[in-house]
């Protein structure tokens, strides 16, 4: 099992930048993938980046491929999203997840294949 515990998020203008972060603890598996989703009331979660642990390889959605970055410090085991010229529609609460998840599309994208998840921080973009 893996504990997840974000932080980081605020109130930020729009077309700024903000990064965010995951605390992970506890054990995972060789396969474990973790990733980003965010959700706004009354929506479907939002899939965002993911990062496969073992070889750091990621994957983002299209909406923010080229303004988002997710990296990892492995030292504190630590998940980051640099999140780069943001947008109003981007207010949403930001969650962390993990899971033994197939990294492939139709796979890493889908929040049911993850099993943990941490408690989410929100983001605001204003205009």
């Amino acid at each position: 099992q893996v504990q997840l515990a974000e932080s980081g998020g605020g109130l930020v203008q729009a077309g700024d930048s903000l990064r965010i972060a995951c605390a992970a603890s506890g054990r995972g598996s060789s396969g474990l993938v973790v990733g980003w989703f965010r959700q706004v009331p009354g929506k479907e979660r939002e899939f965002v980046a993911a990062m496969r642990w073992s070889d750091g390889a990621t994957t983002y959605s299209n909406s923010v491929k080229d303004r988002f970055t997710i990296s990892r410090d492995n030292d504190k085991k630590t998940l980051y999203l640099q999140m780069n010229n943001l947008r109003p529609e981007e207010t949403a609460v930001y969650y962390c997840a993990a899971g033994a998840v197939a990294f492939k599309p139709g796979t890493i994208g889908n929040p049911r294949f993850y099993i943990n998840w941490g408690q989410g921080t929100q983001v605001t973009v204003s205009s």
